[in-house]
This record gives C-alpha cells, structure tokens and sequence, in this order.
C-alpha cells in the first residue's frame, strides 16, 4: 500500500510537471498569430548537399527552380557520388543559369562528412543569405524563399522552418512518423518562443554567411558525424537572433521512409547528436521525455491496481484533454490535423520507440551520413 501511495504521489506529480509545460512552454507557440512579413528580396543561395540522389534531384529540383524570387542562385553539392547524381546536376546546370555546382571528393580525414561538403558548398556560395534544404524535399509553395527570408533583418540571423513530411493513406507508420515530426516541431519552436533556441531541421532552415564564419562554421563538432543542422544552431542561435517561420508557404515538404527498419536507423543518428546539446537544453529535453514515459507507466500500475482510480482518471483526462488542445492548435498550424485524432495510440509507440533508441545508441554508434 505504501508502495501505492509513492506511485500516486509521484504520477501527481509528473502531470504537474506536463501541465506547466503544456501551458507555459508548448502554448506559446500552439497559440501564437502567424507573423506575416513584407518580402526583403534580398538575394539568396540555396544549398542543397546530394550523395546518390539522382531521382529525387529529377523530381523535387524544378520546383526549387521555378520559385517566384527575384534573385538567388541553387548550389548543387555532389557529396562523392556513385549514381548518377552529377550527371543530373550538369542537366539542370546547362538549362539554368542559376546552378553552382560543387563536386566533393572523399577526404581522408573527412570520410562520408556532410559538414565537410556543406562548408565547401557554402564558400563556393554567392550570397550572403542561406537557405538549406535536402534533395528530397520540396517547397509546398512558389514563395517559400520569400517565406523564410522575409524573417532576417539586423538582429535576426538565423530563421527556423518546419519540413514535414508527405502522407501516406492507410499507413500507420507514415503516421507515426509525422507524429514525430510534429512533437520535435511543437519542442524546438516553442522552445524559441520562450528565448530558449536549441535546433532547426535541414530540410527548412536558413541563416546568414556571416553567422557561419563568425561561429566558424562546423569546426567546434566536426567529428560528430550528424549535427550540420541542430548542433550548429544549438551552438549559434540565442532568443535575439532567431525567427520562426511556420506559414503553410513556407513549409516543405519531404518524403517519408517507409519501412520501420530503415526509420528507425534515422532516428537513431538524430537522437545521437542531443548529447552535444547545451545543458539547459539536454535537461528540459530529458525532462519533457522522463515525465511521458512515467506517465504512462505510473498510470498502467494506477489502474491495474485500481488505486484511486476514480481521482487518477480525473487526472488522465485532464491531462490528456490539455495536451490535445495544445497540440490541436499547433498541429492546425502545421497542417497535420489527422494526427490528433491518435495522439494517445502515437504517443505511446514514440514513448516505447525512443526508449528503445536510447538503449541501442547505448550499446552501439548509430550509422551515419555515407
């Protein structure tokens, strides 16, 4: 009984714990206005890093080309390919004038390093204003750049977007996957909502040249194989230079893995880069996921037990009823209502799936960037 009492203390506890959360940190940005901002049309250079992407490059390509923007240039990383990936480029490079090529040879000492072929694609690049994204997304719209461009001015230099991922009907993994994508999105915007910045994702992001070299570039972790997007801004970005981006015409959009297996390799590299986070970082971060997981495990032996459980499914409700809210309203923002609907079914396969992450990654160093 004693026993009992600890487990229901603590599942008070751990939900008071999600309320503040939910309210004060994730409700910042569940209920926050779309900011629209004038265009600056300031010239820009998209960076795009391929290593055998030559299909996706024919497929999602044109629709970067043939962006409404007055002035920027793509530049096209061939990260040592074998396919047919260059090419490809030199296709899209003879029909448009706009293409910069930078062909990267395998180093030695940076073997398989996307940050290495990401730093020589941004010295080769024109303009002062980058954007990035990878050679399977594409913008959902024609005025993407000048979404995600529209955010700098002389204090913001760093501009984090969102890039989800397409739908695929009937398929509970695709579901799950964008489930993932929306719960990291809610995290890292509401967390720079508050002053707090700690990642942006690289299939969406922008910042300046001049931030690059000022933080020298990648050199402080180089040897952390993953991280060219969420190490970096977790290393440059603070609550004065970073802006959120999260209007439908700035999204992009991604194609999803589709087996378990192949899914679970990526989230695997992802999540092995968060031990190089700040400290505030890696806490509130541990202690969002801590608080899921002992919700749902306090709650099972609560009502195995039947231990008050009329007071302990009042408080499951209203947690749960709270965090449907809140997520409600950002996934509305986000365009990915359908997902609302199995938040606690989701939940709990991201909650037993991230566990299982963590216990692999510390077993084994995950595969990355080849």
């Amino acid at each position: 009984m004693i026993l009992l009492e600890i487990v229901y203390y603590a599942f008070i506890a751990v939900v008071f714990i999600q309320v503040i959360f939910y309210t004060f940190f994730f409700g910042r940005f569940s209920f926050s206005k779309i900011e629209k901002k004038p265009s600056k049309k300031v010239p820009v250079s998209i960076i795009i890093c391929a290593k055998n992407e030559a299909k996706n490059l024919k497929s999602f390509l044109p629709s970067i080309l043939h962006q409404d923007y007055p002035n920027f240039e793509v530049v096209l990383i061939n990260d040592a390919s074998y396919d047919d990936t260059p090419e490809i480029m030199e296709q899209f490079a003879k029909q448009h004038d706009n293409i910069k090529i930078v062909d990267v040879k395998n180093v030695e000492a940076f073997w398989g390093n996307k940050k290495y072929a990401l730093t020589l694609g941004i010295k080769a690049s024109t303009h002062d204003y980058l954007l990035f994204t990878d050679a399977d997304c594409k913008p959902v719209s024609n005025s993407w750049i000048s979404e995600m461009t529209s955010h700098f001015n002389n204090e913001i230099s760093i501009v984090l977007g969102y890039g989800s991922y397409q739908k695929i009907k009937k398929s509970f993994l695709n579901k799950l996957i964008r489930f993932e994508t929306l719960v990291t999105a809610i995290q890292y915007f509401s967390f720079a909502k508050i002053g707090l910045p700690y990642m942006g994702v690289g299939r969406n992001l922008a910042y300046t040249k001049e931030a690059f070299y000022k933080a020298n570039g990648y050199v402080n972790h180089m040897k952390v194989r993953s991280g060219d997007d969420d190490l970096f801004i977790n290393q440059i970005a603070t609550k004065k230079n970073t802006a959120l981006s999260f209007s439908e015409e700035s999204f992009t959009s991604s194609i999803p893995k589709t087996t378990f297996k192949s899914w679970f390799i990526q989230k695997r590299r992802h999540v092995s880069t968060a031990k190089h986070y700040k400290f505030i970082h890696k806490f509130l971060l541990s202690l969002i996921y801590s608080c899921n997981f002992l919700f749902w495990l306090l709650a099972t032996i609560l009502f195995v037990t039947t231990f008050n459980w009329q007071i302990v499914l009042g408080i499951f409700l209203f947690k749960t009823i709270l965090q449907i809210i809140v997520y409600n309203y950002s996934a509305k923002k986000l365009h990915e209502k359908d997902l609302v609907y199995l938040l606690p079914v989701l939940e709990v396969f991201l909650v037993i799936i991230q566990l299982t992450i963590f216990i692999n990654n510390l077993i084994s160093k995950p595969n990355h960037w080849k």
